[in-house]
């Protein structure tokens, strides 16, 4: 059977490219480079999660967008796990290094099922070509990762353990640096952002329908005992470029009711949820503009569903919460709006993997042309779900009318 995948990689006007610049050698002007974690080991059957028999392994792909068609110029055997929030991947202010987590394997006493994983891959970004350095372990279902804007301190949510992993970052060298507790095992820590100043972190908890605050002084890192209540499973989490707003995507229990985004106003003292507003069903990618004021939401909208559900939609959506007036799909398929004051940008038909029965894999085209091209480069790759990344906004050599990215494709969710 044919199974295609990899990320859908859409340049702004709001999304997303996880981009690096410099990443070969000899280095390219204004180079546009797409990081992919790509898991092989699970797909979705008519909205089903299933493992596939005697899969490939999981693996990375580095991917030059600054060519026509985009070019594969690396692929390696990396862990990786499409199960957790999409931000499964991040890399250093220089660009040097990525760190990318898997939150699941399959179970080596029964290969139709998966377990945690706590793997954190260290990649030389700059090595030719680029590799695995070191293999690090965090807790049980690592999931999502952020580096500080200094490059120097990386926290791991571990899903599966109700912890947060610290590792410090010194050149090439990332080593483990302390562990902390959230709540229990069930309280399902998703992804943790920090602000610019490195000095506090917020963690989504989607089993208890927390978010924590955390401190930081160094490489020392404290739970404050609070914690913001936004919507029902918070997830996906993002931090204006300012370090004045953050943004929540909710994604609820998936029971087909329409799902919320919360803004968290990072200024206020004590910190706290000041909005919240929906946005459709099962809101996980989610992204700022560099100056705040344009939000990217991507919704699954029921695409992750049987076919047979009153809840199923062929089609995931990528939304502006606040953009105006809905705009045209693009023959996507999106056939109205979610409600006033959302602009919707798109939707992304089926997973071309239709012999499965796969659900759609949501998404938006703004930038068209690099989404088309994106899929031309990868329509052979392996791995129906994967993840992908970009550097800090401000991260020094990111090409200029670059805004910010999403991955767009459809957690393969438990």
């Amino acid at each position: 059977m044919t199974r295609r995948g990899g990320v859908m990689l859409l340049a702004w006007t709001s999304l997303l490219l996880s981009l690096i610049g410099g990443l070969v050698v000899p280095p390219r002007a204004a180079a546009q480079w797409a990081v992919s974690s790509n898991d092989n080991k699970v797909m979705l059957d008519n909205g089903v999660v299933k493992v596939v028999p005697n899969p490939a392994p999981d693996t990375a792909t580095i991917i030059d967008l600054g060519v026509t068609p985009p070019k594969v110029v690396a692929e390696f055997p990396v862990p990786g796990s499409v199960v957790g929030p999409p931000m499964s991947v991040a890399l250093t202010p220089d660009q040097s290094l990525a760190l990318i987590t898997a939150s699941t394997k399959v179970d080596p006493a029964d290969p139709t099922k998966t377990i945690p994983d706590n793997r954190v891959s260290v990649v030389d970004l700059r090595a030719t070509p680029p590799r695995v350095i070191a293999t690090l372990e965090a807790g049980a279902g690592a999931a999502g990762v952020s580096i500080n804007r200094q490059g120097t301190l990386a926290l791991v949510a571990n899903r599966a353990a109700g912890t947060v992993s610290v590792f410090t970052i010194q050149g090439k060298t990332v080593a483990p640096a302390g562990l902390v507790r959230l709540g229990d095992d069930k309280s399902g820590p998703c992804h943790v952002v920090f602000t610019p100043d490195g000095k506090t972190a917020l963690v989504t908890r989607d089993g208890d329908s927390m978010i924590s605050i955390l401190a930081i002084d160094g490489t020392k890192v404290e739970y404050t005992k609070r914690d913001l209540s936004a919507g029902l499973r918070p997830y996906g989490i993002e931090m204006s470029s300012d370090g004045s707003v953050a943004v929540v995507a909710n994604i609820g229990r998936g029971g087909g009711d329409n799902d919320t985004v919360s803004v968290i106003d990072m200024r206020a003292n004590p910190i706290r949820v000041v909005e919240t507003v929906t946005v459709g069903q099962t809101p996980e990618g989610i992204m700022l503009s560099p100056d705040g004021k344009l939000c990217a939401v991507q919704v699954m909208n029921g695409s992750n569903k049987p076919k047979d559900s009153p809840f199923y939609n062929a089609n995931g959506k990528l939304l502006l919460p606040g953009g105006g007036d809905p705009a045209p799909a693009g023959g996507s398929g999106v056939d109205r709006p979610v409600g006033a004051g959302h602009r919707v940008l798109g939707g992304q038909p089926d997973h071309p993997g239709a012999e499965h029965g796969g659900a759609g894999h949501p998404g938006a085209a703004v930038g068209r042309e690099h989404a088309d091209r994106h899929r031309a480069a990868h329509q052979d790759q392996r791995g129906p779900c994967c993840h992908s990344h970009r550097p800090p906004l401000d991260a020094p050599g990111r090409p200029d009318g670059v805004r910010s990215c999403i991955p767009i494709f459809p957690e393969c969710e438990t």
